[in-house]
């Protein structure tokens, strides 16, 4: 591989892909007009379950969110 090879811009600036995607994807969602901003807000949010395992088997799972307010 050559040491001038193109690199992805974001990769050039030290960030991950997925900053990179979030960053973008925030910017579109903020050019938006109502009601479609208000709509694409309420897809922005996040909820993930996290298990913690014991003796090889899941415990019971508490949802998390990514948003602050929550």
């Amino acid at each position: 591989m050559s040491s001038g090879a193109a690199v992805p811009f974001w990769r050039a600036a030290g960030m991950t892909y997925i900053s990179y995607s979030n960053i973008c994807a925030s910017l579109v969602r903020n050019c938006l007009k109502e009601p479609h901003k208000a709509e694409a807000a309420t897809r922005e949010k996040v909820h993930f379950a996290i298990s913690k395992w014991a003796d090889g088997k899941p415990e019971k799972p508490v949802i998390r969110s990514d948003s602050p307010e929550e």
